[in-house]
């Protein structure tokens, strides 16, 4: 077998496992190999082959890295409505101490609740921020 078809053959083997791993680096991967097969083909050296390869898959998951697709959007699990499905979710707060901290029953359980900062301590219906332990971060929910 030629060297170009192990190259092309690796190379849709990466991409067919990109398919199933849905991420952008190993289609980086594929592409790099097929830059590989395509040197093979023109009849570069194997040397020529692999330097090839490793400069089309470094530029791509460079380029790839400063992209949005490479961007990583990690969100604070506290915070993260898709984590805890707690958060978005109101509550009425009837009176504030002079800390800024209350207590309310919220899902059949007293819980401790403070105000995201900048927020007023007046009495009424709260949205649910963030939570940090056993401690409720709420906003003024906003009709």
């Amino acid at each position: 077998m030629e060297e170009h078809w192990i190259w092309f053959i690796a190379s849709l083997l990466t991409l067919i496992a990109e398919l199933f791993t849905g991420t952008f680096y190993m289609l980086v991967i594929a592409l790099a190999l097929g830059a590989g097969g395509l040197t093979a083909w023109l009849s570069g050296s194997f040397a020529m082959q692999f330097l090839v390869a490793a400069i089309v898959g470094f530029s791509g998951a460079l380029i790839l890295r400063k992209s949005r697709f490479g961007l990583s959007t990690r969100l604070d699990p506290a915070s993260d409505a898709s984590v805890n499905m707690d958060i978005g979710n109101r509550l009425t707060v009837e009176n504030w101490d002079h800390a800024g901290h209350a207590r309310v029953m919220y899902r059949g359980a007293l819980w401790d609740v403070v105000l995201e900062h900048g927020a007023h301590r007046t009495s009424g219906v709260f949205v649910i921020k963030e939570i940090r332990g056993s401690t409720l971060v709420v906003a003024r929910h906003l009709e």
